[in-house]
């Protein structure tokens, strides 16, 4: 199994939890975050100050699934957070051991 993690713009949550869903992924979480890479922030004018905005508002989705999903869910992520500007975000996977449903006891796939 692999966990995808993908820091996205806000406002194209919706667009890829759709793409997801089309996947055939049933369930993904979601946290609202901070952060810049090259895009650097920016500076606003407030009440005739100037300041500088160094941590643009994100999105970070996290998915756990099974192997053979996972390229059609990093394209489908690619598809629908593409903007073609920068600050589109990051794609992360990585390896996961194992995965526990509390509830259960499942283990595995079936736990997903």
């Amino acid at each position: 199994m692999k966990k995808i993690e993908a820091v996205i713009k806000p406002f194209k949550l919706d667009d890829v939890k759709d793409a997801l869903h089309e996947v055939g992924l049933k369930g993904i979480t979601v946290t609202e975050a901070k952060g810049f890479g090259r895009q650097k922030g920016h500076t606003e004018l407030y009440r005739g100050a100037e300041y500088v905005v160094d941590f643009l508002p994100k999105v970070k989705i996290e998915i756990v699934l099974e192997d053979e999903l996972v390229e059609r869910a990093i394209e489908a992520i690619q598809n629908a957070a593409r903007t073609g500007h920068i600050g589109d975000g990051k794609i992360f996977v990585s390896n996961v051991e194992e995965v526990i449903r509390i509830r259960t006891g499942e283990k595995g796939a079936d736990a997903v």
